[in-house]
């Protein structure tokens, strides 16, 4: 039996405290989608009385934990929409301080055609808005597990940008005697071995280990890049790398070790270091 709206949302509202630190929000969005409207139809509809048989389907499964960006399909990035699939790492707003962090080193550097290297691409993101915000760029994407590269070429064709993808480990992907780039980007597995157990069950049951772990400190695959990015990185090129709360010093000292100069933090909206970028010397 159809009830009111509002009253559906309530007592989905309930049920999810259980399970989300944002119960409010999930409920509205889950029966939005259900009823076929936006949040703000949704919110300025609560008082009629429909039926949406779909979404108690909808609710059970964000009840099991899983984000709601894998049941919708679809997650914000930058204010653009992204395909979003399990178990593919789900786009964070973190993550667009990575973003700002590059169109910031581009602005600041030469050239009027830039290539950028995103690493460890996942949904591809990164790199698609760079593209958008950088028309005459050129960028290349890597990742070494292939759901995460096709979902990457879905997001490119989806907002019309071209972005050349390779899978495999970091830059052992990319082809032989590939051009220097002028910047290299990356949010990569920077999780300590030792928090996974501490992180939330909807990261766990859901997402990639793999693409949030690095070992017992959270910079193996921080180290590689560091060192490696030299080779692939023109003089005066730029790297930007997202990294944990705790881990800016530490980065910075492998940055400073590996003779990049120009080091510096991006910091959230909480003030924490969430991007370190650097220049290697021309």
């Amino acid at each position: 039996m159809a009830a009111p709206l509002g009253e559906t949302l309530r007592r989905a509202e309930e049920a999810l405290r259980t399970v989300s630190d944002s119960p409010r929000l999930d409920a509205e969005i889950l029966l939005a989608h259900a009823a076929g409207l936006n949040r703000a139809g949704l919110l300025a509809r609560l008082r009629d009385t429909a039926d949406c048989p779909g979404f108690e389907g909808l609710l059970a499964r964000r009840l099991a934990h899983e984000p709601v960006a894998y049941i919708l399909g679809e997650k914000e990035f930058f204010s653009l929409p992204f395909h979003a699939s399990p178990p593919v790492l789900i786009p964070r707003p973190e993550t667009e301080h990575l973003v700002e962090t590059a169109l910031e080193r581009v602005k600041e550097g030469r050239g009027a055609k830039p290539r950028i290297l995103d690493l460890c691409t996942g949904t591809g993101c990164v790199a698609v808005t760079l593209a958008r915000n950088l028309p005459e760029c050129r960028m290349t994407a890597t990742d070494i597990h292939p759901a995460a590269l096709a979902l990457a070429a879905r997001n490119s064709a989806r907002h019309g940008v071209a972005v050349s993808l390779f899978a495999g480990d970091l830059f052992s992907a990319l082809p032989e005697n590939v051009e220097p780039f002028d910047g290299v980007v990356s949010n990569p597995p920077y999780v300590e071995e030792g928090d996974w157990a501490e992180l939330a069950e909807d990261i766990r049951l859901y997402e990639d280990r793999a693409a949030l772990v690095a070992g017992d400190d959270g910079l193996d695959l921080i180290r590689r890049i560091v060192l490696e990015s030299r080779d692939c990185l023109r003089p005066g090129g730029w790297l930007a790398l997202e990294i944990g709360e705790r881990q800016y010093p530490s980065v910075e000292t492998l940055l400073q070790d590996a003779g990049y100069t120009g080091i510096r933090p991006t910091h959230d909206l909480a003030g924490i270091p969430r991007v370190i970028s650097a220049v290697l010397p021309e």
